[in-house]
């Protein structure tokens, strides 16, 4: 019988194939990254969960391979982990990549590349669903036909780091600090 948070982690590479290992240890927010660490080489040991390019990501199959969208889909998801439950989460239907739940608010996290704009016309928007886009540059939003409800824009800059910044900005195309 697995533990909960190991539970959780393969229901969370279950669905969404692939996660930086960095990801998995912060989605586990209740649990100090050393114990993070300590749930994920058990798993590893019981071959339950397996490393990918070299440990970076981490999957329930070892030939498995990322999907730069879900891995960029997280990072933004991640930094609603506070305020969400360990389960909230799953993977959404095409083109959005996630969908969650805050404060009995659906919203699904929608990655686009550079000519992908017109992907946006594909979202069937409902009365309690927010959108969040993650572009590869803010000035993306301005080319996008947005659907009939409030949205918002995210950025995810690496930088050379492993743990991206992610910026959110409002509609107006202002930096949003209160997401």
């Amino acid at each position: 019988m697995l533990l909960q948070e190991e539970q959780h982690i393969v229901h969370w590479l279950t669905q969404y194939g692939v996660l930086t290992k960095t990801q998995v240890i912060r989605l586990l927010k209740d649990k100090p990254p050393q114990t993070a660490e300590k749930i994920i080489r058990g798993l590893k040991r019981e071959l339950m969960i397996h490393e990918i390019a070299g440990g970076y990501y981490l999957g329930v199959d070892p030939m498995c391979q990322p999907d730069q969208r879900i891995i960029l889909a997280v990072w933004v998801l991640l930094q609603f982990a506070d305020q969400l439950e360990p389960m909230a989460h799953y993977p959404a239907t095409y083109p959005s990549q996630l969908f969650f739940l805050k404060e009995n608010m659906g919203y699904e996290i929608v990655v686009l590349y550079d000519g992908e704009q017109h992907l946006a016309r594909l979202l069937q928007p409902q009365e309690e669903l927010r959108y969040i886009f993650v572009l590869p540059r803010i000035s993306m939003a301005q080319e996008l036909v947005l659907p009939s409800v409030p949205c918002l824009f995210a950025t995810v800059d690496y930088n050379g780091q492993e743990v991206p910044v992610v910026r959110f900005y409002s509609e107006g195309g202002q930096q949003d600090a209160a997401v």
